[in-house]
């Protein structure tokens, strides 16, 4: 059970609800997880707003679904994973290519090296060289994209971390964590 109580966009603040009614336009519905964040303003504007940011990135929607998932899958944070499965796959990726992003693998060896870095950032609490820098720039990413790659990073933590310590309930099609190798 949650938590935290999840906030009814149409039973709370205007400050809110301007937020929670944006998030419901672009979703159809109004995620579990905004609810939840929407105890704090501040925090649910964060959100949105680096949701929005990063939507329209250099790295486009389908590279961060893939990080997403990868990130989720490490953290075993099932409502991201359920979440971010759903969008990629309403991004036209298949669920094989989802499933392949969960163990932090792809057939495309640039997103590999995307999601590989990613998930060593998540692994070695940021704590990676030169040289791992190096292999991202390598596989065809510029140093907008490498940063960007880091914000997804960071904001997929903040909502892995969201959704496990307020057990926010999954209101996505569920989707099974993989063992990491």
């Amino acid at each position: 059970m949650n938590r935290v109580p999840l906030i009814d966009r149409n039973a709370t603040s205007v400050e809110r609800k301007q937020t929670l009614d944006a998030i419901h336009a672009a979703f159809g519905a109004t995620p579990a997880m905004f609810r939840a964040v929407a105890n704090s303003p501040a925090a649910l504007n964060s959100m949105w707003g680096s949701f929005a940011a990063l939507g329209g990135g250099a790295i486009g929607a389908r590279l961060g679904e893939q990080i997403a998932v990868a990130i989720a899958n490490r953290n075993a944070c099932n409502y991201c994973l359920a979440a971010h499965t759903a969008l990629g796959m309403k991004a036209g990726m298949s669920a094989e290519v989802m499933a392949a992003a969960q163990a932090g693998e792809s057939s495309e060896p640039k997103t590999r090296a995307a999601l590989q870095f990613a998930l060593k950032l998540v692994e070695q609490r940021g704590q990676v060289d030169a040289a791992d820098v190096e292999n991202v720039r390598k596989a065809g990413f510029n140093d907008e994209e490498i940063v960007e790659i880091l914000a997804h990073v960071a904001l997929n933590l903040f909502t892995n971390y969201v959704n496990i310590a307020l057990e926010v309930p999954v209101d996505f099609p569920t989707v099974r964590l993989r063992r990491a190798a």
